[in-house]
């Protein structure tokens, strides 16, 4: 069921992704009266919004000055928020960062869920994959089942600050399943998804690693053919 988004969290949204894509300008000034006159909200709404996007690093506000647009090297790209805003409209330079993220911690995740995995895991990642399965050409429910497999890779790992590392694998889980399945087709990632539970359940931390990073090629394969099949 989708959220509903109340007028604060909508306003946070809406400014968040602008920036995020460039509409602002770093140093460009957010005028208040103009924002408050185009999104039909108040002062204190805005005033909220604005303080929630200077945690994340977007804005600076100060007093005479106003509020700015911050540089890119100042947001905090591992916030939840920036990095689903970013998937959005996932460009060149995102996805190859995410790629080259997982690449490194999705490995070496599942070595370590190899020699550590319980019942319990192996469990999740069996649900996942059935879900996944089961999906058949509903695309949402197939990227769904795809997250979910891969939170249960990482959590079975037992490794708290590598779980945490769920928010950039999911953006780039996202920002890949936006591309990859917009056509009517798309490749069957089951038997790759498959090699790796094979792996975890068999509790070989170099097969599991070796299988994950044949997953990931393969994502960056299909990437790159969905995109093709978007310019033809």
């Amino acid at each position: 069921m989708t959220k509903v988004l109340g007028l604060h969290e909508q306003t946070v949204e809406m400014l968040g992704t602008r920036i995020v894509h460039g509409h602002y300008a770093p140093g460009t000034p957010l005028p208040p009266e103009q924002l408050e006159q185009e999104f039909g909200i108040s002062k204190t709404v805005l005033r909220e919004a604005l303080r929630v996007l200077a945690a994340k690093g977007l804005v600076d506000s100060r007093q005479r000055r106003g509020t700015l647009v911050r540089p890119r090297s100042s947001w905090k790209l591992l916030d939840a928020d920036l990095l689903r805003w970013q998937g959005g409209e996932p460009d060149e330079a995102f996805l190859e960062n995410l790629a080259e993220v997982r690449s490194i911690v999705e490995p070496a995740g599942a070595r370590l869920a190899a020699t550590r995995r319980g019942p319990a895991d192996l469990n999740a990642l069996r649900s996942a994959l059935q879900a996944m399965a089961e999906a058949g050409d509903d695309a949402w429910a197939v990227v769904d089942a795809d997250l979910a497999f891969h939170r249960a890779l990482l959590d079975a790992a037992h490794n708290e600050l590598l779980s945490r590392m769920e928010v950039v694998i999911e953006a780039g889980l996202r920002a890949r399943d936006q591309i990859v399945h917009q056509g009517e087709s798309w490749p069957n990632s089951l038997p790759v998804h498959q090699a790796i539970l094979d792996a975890i359940e068999a509790g070989d931390p170099d097969a599991a690693g070796q299988a994950v990073q044949a997953l990931l090629e393969q994502a960056s394969v299909d990437i790159k053919h969905a995109k093709d099949r978007r310019r033809s």
